[in-house]
């Protein structure tokens, strides 16, 4: 029986947030320890973007590219990886990749659902401060663009200020496409792909070719005795499919903000981001679907 004059204490509701995480043990003090913070390096990330105005908006700016870049990273790692087994015949590992480059791309068609959210006279207000600096410049995005296979030698000269990003960009622009280890593939599995399509100049423009459809055609027309490389094909264009929806939205997003201005990095904007939508990375992949 209590004492009338001092109550007990009335226990300690367990479903109050401090002791789910008392009965749950979680650990607290990291003062000798990595935190999640630590591991991720945050305070990098975090204290990366640098306004240049006193807008508001500007925010949104940085952080939409700053974190495209980062999920572009990404995709070169998966990328480079993809290419690298195709390379060695290990195609269930590089489907895997393949397929998750289609989600990153995925993610930033809806990243610019975002950007959208910036009104022509917000942008206008932080355009003075970007000077010349671009989005056309990311060394990143030009190597993806290049390891897809849309060489183009002028696409160096942006990064020539820069030896680390010139190297990386040059790497890139040398080295064999995605579709270029694909059509090497098709042709040590026997199939019938030109010579002048598994051993070239990998720094030049892909060309479309009869002889490369008609070895695709061979496989889509017996998918079960080609299974992993109808399988490939099909990887392919999920990719290239997603990729035309990245590209779609950021010209739909760009004539949203700024209309068709030229652009701040000296191209012409919307109509120049709309002849990049005709470019098709993998021709015979798409046209062989009228041809079965």
């Amino acid at each position: 029986m209590g004492c009338p004059h001092h109550p007990a204490s009335p226990p300690e509701p367990t479903g109050l947030p401090e002791a789910i995480v008392h009965d749950e043990k979680a650990k607290l003090d990291f003062s000798q320890d990595m935190s999640y913070g630590d591991y991720l390096q945050l305070d990098a990330i975090l204290n990366a973007q640098k306004p240049l105005s006193p807008d508001h908006n500007e925010m949104l700016f940085i952080v939409q590219h700053q974190t495209s870049e980062l999920w572009m990273k990404l995709m070169l790692h998966e990328l480079s990886a993809a290419v690298g087994c195709i390379a060695r015949d290990e195609l269930g590992s590089a489907f895997k990749m393949l397929a998750r480059v289609s989600k990153i791309m995925e993610q930033l068609v809806h990243a610019w659902d975002v950007l959208a959210t910036m009104t022509p006279p917000e942008y206008s207000a932080i355009r003075p401060y970007l000077a010349s600096s671009s989005g056309f410049q990311s060394a990143q995005y030009r190597c993806i663009e290049f390891a897809l296979g849309n060489k183009n030698a002028a696409m160096l000269k942006p990064h020539a200020h820069r030896p680390d990003l010139l190297a990386m960009v040059q790497a890139a622009y040398e080295a064999p496409s995605l579709y270029d280890e694909a059509l090497r593939l098709l042709a040590r599995r026997g199939l019938a792909v030109p010579a002048s399509h598994t051993q070239r100049d990998w720094t030049q423009p892909y060309a479309e070719s009869d002889g490369v459809e008609q070895a695709w055609l061979v496989v889509y027309r017996d998918p079960k005795q080609y299974w992993d490389l109808y399988q490939l094909g099909e990887e392919l264009t999920d990719l290239e499919d997603a990729f035309r929806l990245w590209r779609f939205r950021h010209v739909t997003t760009v004539e949203r903000v700024i209309g068709f201005k030229r652009g701040t990095g000296g191209t012409g904007g919307v109509r120049y981001l709309r002849k990049m939508l005709d470019v098709v990375l993998f021709p015979e992949i798409w046209k062989l679907r009228t041809d079965l």
